[in-house]
């Protein structure tokens, strides 16, 4: 073991307020985060977040959230810049990968670490780009508020939500939709919900995600919607480049990419309705 590494503690967050820095870490590589994603965050998994510490400094991070049994997914893998390239960021994720075991796991990596995710058995499956649209504009209507009619709503949002994402996540949508000061808004077709998604205030802007619908006509109605409720102001989401209706999509905006992360899996791939999805949820935790 190195010096650097002959100090060097890991451990579970002790609550969701400890979240709070290895986001304010992400703040400051850009990733913009949202601004309270730490308590849907730790809902989705409690365990699921590590904190590197080094004679008394917190100095990295990583996530691996376990959706079940089959599927889980990393993120929020930052080391302090001074102390990069000393195995701390090794340690981390040598940690998350033995708490994902053998599941199907997958994770967005930027483009300068692919290549060490490579090393470590993730294979790249597809890229999303992150585009930057102006709020704004007419409301489209036909548009229904998910967190007004709550316990119906999750209902709904969860029959969508788990055929377009590979594993059940109840516990992060009971937060993620009732995001402060957020927008969880749908399209339905009687009792039908045919598209979902959210919009939430960050450290610039606003972001979407996800959004999942089941015809373009629909995801163009959502985003049209969330472009509206944003206001004045950049908004944010991240297309996946699998899905040629969500290339569409942007490009009809004349939306540009400002951002790219690669979809990675290792231990095989889970199911992925490519079709559905015109916008990941995070790139943290799928």
């Amino acid at each position: 073991m190195s010096d650097t590494l002959k100090g060097l503690t890991l451990r579970n967050l002790a609550g969701a307020e400890e979240l709070e820095l290895p986001l304010s870490w992400a703040a400051r590589e850009g990733w913009n985060p949202g601004l309270s994603d730490a308590a849907a965050f730790y809902a989705a998994d409690p365990e699921g977040f590590f904190l590197a510490s080094l004679e008394g400094r917190l100095v990295g991070s990583a996530s691996m959230v376990v959706y079940g049994p089959n599927y889980a997914f990393g993120g929020l893998y930052m080391v302090e810049p001074d102390l990069r390239g000393r195995g701390i960021g090794r340690a981390l994720v040598e940690a998350v990968l033995t708490r994902a075991g053998r599941r199907v796991t997958g994770l967005d990596g930027v483009l300068a670490q692919q290549a060490n995710y490579r090393a470590m058995g993730f294979e790249p499956a597809f890229s999303s780009l992150r585009y930057e649209a102006r709020g704004g504009g007419a409301d489209p209507g036909g548009v229904v508020e998910l967190a007004g009619r709550w316990e119906q709503a999750l209902a709904q949002v969860k029959a969508l939500d788990t055929f377009c994402f590979p594993a059940p996540r109840e516990a992060f949508l009971r937060h993620w939709l009732r995001y402060p000061d957020g927008a969880a808004l749908g399209v339905a077709r009687g009792a039908e919900l045919t598209a979902y998604g959210l919009l939430r205030p960050c450290q610039v802007g606003h972001k979407i995600g996800p959004l999942f619908a089941q015809s373009p006509a629909d995801a163009e109605r959502l985003f049209q919607a969330f472009l509206h409720r944003a206001g004045q102001g950049p908004v944010f989401i991240d297309a996946p480049q699998n899905n040629p209706e969500a290339v569409a999509l942007v490009k009809r905006h004349g939306l540009s990419p400002v951002f790219e992360c690669g979809r990675m899996y290792r231990n095989g791939r889970p199911p992925w309705r490519a079709q559905l999805v015109y916008g990941i949820t995070t790139f943290e935790l799928g």
